[in-house]
């Protein structure tokens, strides 16, 4: 996915950088080279944090893909793809997010739904790469 960042003033080490894309805005870590931030870059999403149906996980008020932030937590909105071995694959405009399942799978009739997952800024990572 192609975004663009620029550093937070005053974040805690590892970098934080406020993440600028098609579909919105947030904050993550920064896991690339020191003093990069602050550019565009192709980069990819890390959640350190498993989809758990009804806590952090729920249907998607639009069916349209979203980044944006909510009490100090990432929320992602995107199409669920669900695969047999318990990985989910959220589709937020084109970039693929992976994720564990924890707890019960998510109900019958998720898989291709539209969803909004809710995770800790502390739990979410972009890694440039070069295309």
């Amino acid at each position: 996915m192609l975004v663009r960042t620029e550093a937070v003033p005053q974040s805690p080490s590892p970098a934080v950088v406020r993440v600028h894309c098609a579909v919105g805005t947030a904050v993550a870590h920064w896991r690339g080279a020191p003093g990069g931030p602050d550019a565009e870059h192709h980069v990819e999403w890390t959640v350190d944090e498993d989809i758990t149906w009804a806590a952090n996980t729920r249907p998607a008020a639009a069916p349209t893909p979203r980044l944006s932030q909510d009490a100090g937590r990432v929320v992602f909105r995107g199409r669920l793809s669900l695969t047999e071995d318990s990985v989910a694959v959220l589709d937020m405009g084109g970039a693929l997010i992976l994720f564990d399942l924890a707890g019960p799978r998510p109900p019958d009739g998720a898989d291709g739904s539209w969803i909004e997952v809710h995770v800790g800024r502390d739990r979410v990572s972009v890694w440039p790469y070069l295309p």
